[in-house]
């Protein structure tokens, strides 16, 4: 199947929450139940192996000591053969047959939000908390990280605010940082639309409602941590991706909607003058990038969970892991048009390489047509407005290269670039304070920029007629292969008769 076939493909999401989705994983031979793993310790060892490999399985931890059976921690839900269906789709595609096929239905449902739907209460209702009752800490949060500040509830969670002024619903990902049985803090990065909110209810000096939804299913949390269009809630692109309304619950306290059959949501006021260290917490480079801070806080007024609650972690850590693999799969085949939007021709695949956290490594196959035309494949793929923040490295490679696949562009690198002639550089590009190489008198001036380096790993166009024959074979002749030897690859299947 190529891109073309793939962008043909309609989604069709099997399941409706995270219990529906864990069903569907075990079908598919690709979940794994633990008992016994402690939250301080267990878990995040256990999650440090399990996200970093694209093919491991997804981990359901039960009877975590100190907490009572059912009460479980989900994580590594982005990986396997899984990751296809948790976007709706068939689970043999290829990475980049799903990035396509994604992209197509995403762009579609963007123009067509379907507003979310009120409903009276629902499973999420089974169990409140409120006043003196209001405990976080007797849900299982795990200790991440050995070197994190605290135990983060929110990973794979979202927050819910409403802007003061426009009265809109955003749904966005944020850390959540456990202070005390009443006490959360969550950090939100400048110029995210749950900051615009915060900052205006701060510059009024009047609490913000917010909701943080900590047991979602997996697509509802992956669409929450997408760019959305400022004043479009992400509930009505859950919905319109779904074809059905996200039904939601309004809070007590707040006002404010969260999903009805959410596992656990924390519902409470953030107040512009209660503050409370915060961090550090590794994160997706693989570093601590923001030191210790005094940051807002969320007193809790109520916690609301289903009868034996599921917490989905999604903890970040050094790429590749969970989050870098469903950025590739969002941003590549988005990456590829914004590319030929410009009039760049004949590009094949474009990928934003999970070793990169799907932003800093990026690689571009293209049939080459003309001379220059690598250099400005590689230009734009560095500047255009996906590839700009926070990228690094452009590798640009022929056709006869699989771009997504990271051994074949290093292959191409080794030994069709020559540092001193193919390498240009661009300084002072658009980055985040995130990236760990960026020197901190810098950070603290404000100077976040960095500097691209743009790769020709192509054939030479002039004498490209005279680049040596490559040793392997073509298409056709390992398809052949594969199909009569791939039984000796794997130890579990019997040779054919």
């Amino acid at each position: 199947m190529d891109g073309s076939q793939a962008s043909n493909l309609k989604h069709n999401v099997t399941y409706d929450d995270l219990r529906d989705y864990i069903e569907e994983v075990d079908k598919l031979g690709e979940l794994r139940r633990v008992q016994g793993a402690t939250w301080e310790e267990d878990i995040g060892m256990a999650a440090e192996l399990l996200l970093h490999s694209e093919t491991a399985p997804c981990a359901l931890f039960d009877e975590i000591p100190g907490y009572p059976k059912g009460h479980r921690v989900f994580t590594n839900f982005f990986g396997g053969r899984r990751q296809n269906i948790t976007l709706g789709f068939p689970p043999d595609l290829t990475k980049f047959e799903l990035s396509v096929a994604f992209n197509k239905a995403y762009q579609e449902v963007v123009q067509r939000p379907l507003p979310y739907e009120t409903v009276e209460t629902g499973p999420v209702m089974e169990n409140i908390m409120e006043g003196d009752d209001v405990d976080v800490l007797s849900l299982p949060t795990p200790l991440w990280h050995e070197g994190d500040g605290g135990r983060y509830i929110g990973t794979g969670s979202f927050n819910v605010t409403r802007d003061p002024e426009e009265n809109w619903i955003n749904v966005g990902t944020y850390r959540v940082m456990v202070h005390d049985a009443k006490t959360v803090g969550f950090y939100i990065s400048p110029g995210k639309h749950g900051r615009l909110h915060r900052q205006k209810y701060m510059d009024k000096n009047i609490p913000m409602p917010v909701c943080v939804v900590v047991g979602v299913d997996p697509l509802s949390f992956l669409m929450s941590s997408s760019e959305i269009p400022y004043g479009v809630c992400e509930f009505d692109i859950m919905g319109a991706y779904r074809g059905q309304p996200v039904q939601c619950v309004i809070g007590k306290h707040t006002g404010l909607p969260f999903p009805a059959n959410a596992e656990i949501v924390l519902e409470g006021f953030c107040y512009p003058d209660k503050l409370h260290s915060e961090g550090p917490f590794g994160e997706w480079t693989g570093y601590y990038g923001n030191p210790e801070h005094n940051g807002p806080t969320l007193d809790i007024k109520a916690i609301y969970h289903r009868n034996d609650p599921i917490m989905l972690g999604c903890p970040p850590q050094r790429p590749p892991e969970e989050q870098s693999r469903y950025r590739a799969v969002v941003r590549s085949a988005l990456l590829k048009e914004q590319i030929e939007a410009v009039g760049v021709p004949d590009v094949q695949v474009a990928w934003c390489h999970e070793c990169g956290g799907g932003r800093m490594f990026t690689a571009v196959s293209i049939k080459q047509r003309y001379p220059g035309h690598a250099t400005q494949a590689g230009q734009i793929a560095s500047q255009c407005r996906l590839g700009a923040y926070a990228g690094k490295f452009v590798v640009v490679v022929d056709d006869d290269i699989d771009a997504s696949n990271l051994e074949d562009v290093m292959w191409a690198l080794c030994f069709r670039a020559d540092p001193a002639t193919d390498i240009d550089i661009i300084n002072r590009g658009w980055s985040t304070g995130l990236d760990p190489s960026i020197h901190p008198d810098r950070k603290e001036i404000g100077d976040t920029t960095n500097s691209r380096a743009i790769i020709n790993a192509c054939k030479p166009f002039h004498w490209m007629d005279r680049y040596p024959k490559v040793n392997t074979p073509d298409k056709e002749t390992y398809a052949r292969a594969q199909e009569k030897w791939g039984w000796l690859l794997n130890t579990n299947q019997p040779p054919p008769k």
